[in-house]
């Protein structure tokens, strides 16, 4: 196994709180504060989680460039006050920006074991593995 760091700890806790805080925010309407704490929170834990170098290279990387501009200027129209219109900029470029690990993360879900049973049902399967880019999947 690998050594995991008390700050990298720290950086998935600030993450999971990012993460909770932004459904709470999308949940009770798109209430600006939550969903402006959580996009802090989720920012923070990314770069504790893999370094604040790495964090800065990946978000600036020049095929990146239009998911990192969305993404980010979702999150400054956020705090500007449009909590709807800079959710939806922010999750299309979360979607750019991270949608080479999707298959990496469906995969991993398929192998939790009540996930991984629900996921693998036919009508969900396809959905699935449509949105993961995995439509080559052979099924044992």
């Amino acid at each position: 196994m690998f050594e995991i760091t008390d700050v990298q700890k720290i950086g998935v806790g600030l993450a999971g709180f990012g993460v909770f805080f932004l459904f709470l925010g999308v949940i009770l309407l798109f209430d600006r504060g939550l969903l402006a704490i959580g996009n802090i929170l989720f920012v923070a834990g990314l770069a504790a989680v893999i370094g604040f170098e790495r964090t800065f290279r990946f978000f600036f990387q020049r095929h990146k460039t239009k998911a990192s501009i969305a993404f980010l200027g979702g999150i400054v129209v956020i705090l500007y006050g449009w909590a709807f219109v800079g959710t939806l900029l922010e999750l299309y470029g979360f979607i750019l920006l991270f949608s080479g690990f999707f298959p990496v993360a469906v995969n991993f879900l398929r192998r939790v074991p009540v996930l991984g049973t629900v996921l693998n049902l036919p009508g969900i399967s396809m959905v699935v593995d449509r949105l993961a880019g995995d439509s080559g999947r052979t099924t044992v």
